[in-house]
């Protein structure tokens, strides 16, 4: 079955790690200022160049930043995107990430990307919240899909994968198991030096520029 959205893609051979210069991905940060969580998508070729920016909002706090990054998709709206790449699994104070709900919007592969390790994000969770807002955040963080390793270049980062059976794992966050194959492929190929790829670190210095824009901006209109 191929879907409405998966017409027309790149295939994903030849060129870096089985990913062709020209196959894009779409990285998504966030910054978050007292007030508002700025997110940024960034649309990014495998060769590196810059093919598209997009923006949305979500609240410092909230449960809403799943819905914030299906609006920033359908806001892009691009068909060329091949895969999704994600900035962790918990913005602006645990406004916790539900990454099936978001490969399912965006069709298409979906890894959360994180760089340290970590016991797991559950007693932070039951520190900071109490009743239904510490029960919606530990219902939202047991739904996520869990925590794998994976070395790039020199360092180790953690992925979470949604999306594709064939980046479905099955473990903990205390002993997180190695990326699978096709996750490992995905973000070598769009991580040229360090360990954070290239479609991240733009979104995440578009949205600190944005960011920093929207609060400047803010004082003085008051």
């Amino acid at each position: 079955k191929t879907s409405k959205r998966s017409e027309g893609r790149p295939a994903a051979t030849g060129g870096h790690a089985g990913v062709k210069p020209g196959t894009r991905a779409l990285g998504i940060a966030e910054s978050t200022s007292a007030e508002t969580c700025l997110f940024c998508g960034a649309v990014v070729r495998a060769d590196r160049a810059v093919d598209g920016v997009g923006f949305a909002t979500a609240t410092v706090g909230g449960l809403d930043a799943t819905d914030a990054v299906r609006t920033l998709l359908d806001r892009l709206d691009r068909e060329d995107v091949r895969y999704l790449l994600v900035s962790g699994v918990a913005p602006a104070w645990f406004n916790l990430l539900d990454l099936d709900r978001i490969a399912d919007a965006a069709d298409r592969p979906v890894f959360a990307v994180s760089y340290e390790s970590s016991p797991g994000l559950a007693p932070a969770i039951e520190a900071a919240f109490d009743g239904e807002e510490r029960t919606a955040r530990l219902a939202a963080y047991d739904r996520l899909p869990p925590r794998t390793r994976l070395r790039v270049n020199d360092e180790t980062v953690f992925v979470r994968c949604a999306g594709d059976d064939e980046t479905r794992v099955t473990g903990d966050d205390d002993s997180p198991p190695t990326a699978p194959p096709e996750a490992a492929r995905v973000i070598r190929a769009y991580t040229p030096t360090g360990g954070r790829p290239e479609p991240l670190r733009v979104a995440r210095l578009a949205a600190r520029g944005a960011q920093q824009w929207r609060v400047a901006d803010s004082d003085r209109h008051r």
